[in-house]
């Protein structure tokens, strides 16, 4: 089989322990895992084909560290990407604080990087309300001011999650893919069987 073809790069960015990685899992597994994660050192990467249309966009999605002491290692895995998945936890008020340091962070060093704000553990607010420290309204009205997309989801039902990276390859496919020059669209990567993996510094 020939290599895999990444046509676009998608970074995650959120506080640690917000849910990058379950995201990532759910999507490309169709799995939650329970149990606490192993935090993320560097960043795991993950290349996974959409169907868009009549196209298959493959997504190369860079899973980062959320810790702040990763914070320039992040930069460095941000650079180039054409969408960043920025994650909070809809049941910590901090995180929120942290995704619009990411956006702004984005804003000055990516400006051709098309923003996609990510609420996670959606399914705790729908079991308990009162556990949401972020309002529905409030965020929406700042993915407006900046232009972003706006998702709430839940990795351990899987509401949203598809829908999440489905529009990333249908914006992308719709606009950024159609401004490249033909034979600059993507990498070749030497993956020869599977549809996904991972790499570079994953503790698992």
């Amino acid at each position: 089989m020939s290599a895999m073809r990444v046509d676009t790069k998608v970074v995650m960015l959120g506080k640690e322990s917000v849910g990058k990685t379950s995201l990532v899992e759910r999507y490309v597994h169709h799995r939650f895992l329970v149990g606490p994660y192993q935090n993320t050192i560097g960043a795991a990467f993950v290349a996974k084909p959409i169907h868009v249309g009549e196209k298959v966009v493959t997504l190369g999605i860079w899973d980062t560290a959320g810790s702040e002491r990763y914070e320039a290692m992040s930069r460095i895995y941000y650079r180039g990407a054409r969408a960043a998945v920025v994650c909070y936890d809809l049941t910590d008020s901090s995180s929120f604080q942290r995704a619009r340091f990411w956006v702004k962070e984005l804003q000055n060093c990516e400006e051709h990087c098309k923003i996609y704000l990510c609420g996670t553990k959606n399914d705790l607010v729908q079991a308990d309300k009162s556990v949401r420290q972020i309002d529905f309204h409030d965020t929406q009205d700042f993915a407006e001011e900046i232009g972003a997309q706006h998702f709430e989801t839940s990795s351990k039902t899987g509401n949203n999650v598809d829908e999440l990276f489905q529009k990333v390859a249908e914006d992308f496919n719709d606009s950024v893919f159609q401004l490249i020059p033909p034979g600059e669209a993507g990498v070749d990567l030497g993956q020869k069987k599977d549809s996904y993996f991972y790499s570079c510094c994953h503790n698992n």
